[in-house]
């Protein structure tokens, strides 16, 4: 890999049936720093995540040209594993969606996809994802209960756990705030600059205010096309485009 980009999408194009909703996006997504990808509602920010790890496979009328390469791993190829990607390219959504499992299994549940079956390696790796996440102190003694009881704010760390647990080299988070309170919101912010030291952090956020807070970089999409992208404080302070500047400054969006 590339030791400053960990992905890189060359005029990507997406249409859903007869509907263009990617145009021709050119964007490199720099390695162990966190971008934040804005926009107003509807302008393709959620579309492109399902792009990089190919949930838009899913969608029968889907369809994409253009290329994206994860490291050194073009995405679309052939001979390359979905299952393999998706591991290297992990996605959180916007509200939690925890396995009717135990805590523990909803964390493991990866880890045996990828064939690991020893209780004791298991184990360290549940312990190792739930601490990265600030979660272990709070759920120790309730490994076998269920997740669906734990807080929406617990939720979503536990969801994030579950998907760094298989070591992804990428994580997508897709407005992983929007569904929380004010503390648990600055409790994931302060997570995500944790995760950032080991992981890749691609962020939708409707959130000016977060994407400011929190990102290295910010790419400002609009009609499904990249107007904008840079350093964030560069950007939110001295943006190249007037649309930019007009979505910063809330004249639209």
């Amino acid at each position: 890999m590339h030791a400053d980009v960990a992905l890189r999408t060359e005029s990507l194009c997406l249409w859903y049936g007869a509907r263009q909703v990617l145009h021709e996006i050119s964007l490199s997504i720099p390695a162990l720093r966190i971008t934040a990808l804005v926009g107003p509602s509807g302008c393709g920010k959620s579309s492109l995540l399902r792009c990089l790890n190919r949930l838009n496979d899913e969608i029968a009328d889907s369809r994409t040209t253009g290329r994206i390469r994860i490291g050194e791993i073009d995405a679309h190829a052939k001979d390359t594993l979905v299952h393999d990607l998706r591991r290297r390219v992990g996605i959180v959504f916007q509200r939690p969606n925890p396995f009717p499992l135990s805590i523990h299994d909803n964390v493991a549940y990866g880890l045996r996809l990828l064939g690991i079956r020893r209780r004791s390696e298991l184990d360290d790796r549940v312990e190792a994802a739930l601490k990265a996440v600030a979660l272990w102190n709070e759920v120790v003694s309730r490994l076998d209960e269920s997740a669906l009881d734990l807080s929406i704010g617990q939720q979503q760390r536990l969801v994030v756990a579950r998907a760094i647990a298989v070591e992804p080299d990428i994580l997508m988070l897709d407005e992983p705030g929007s569904a929380l309170d004010p503390v648990s919101t600055l409790r994931f912010e302060e997570l995500l600059h944790e995760l950032a030291r080991r992981h890749t952090i691609v962020l939708v956020t409707h959130n000016m205010q977060q994407a400011a807070r929190v990102s290295d970089f910010t790419a400002f999409l609009h009609q499904g096309r990249l107007v904008e992208f840079g350093a964030t404080d560069a950007l939110f302070t001295n943006p190249r485009e007037r649309q930019t500047e007009d979505f910063i400054t809330g004249r639209y969006g």
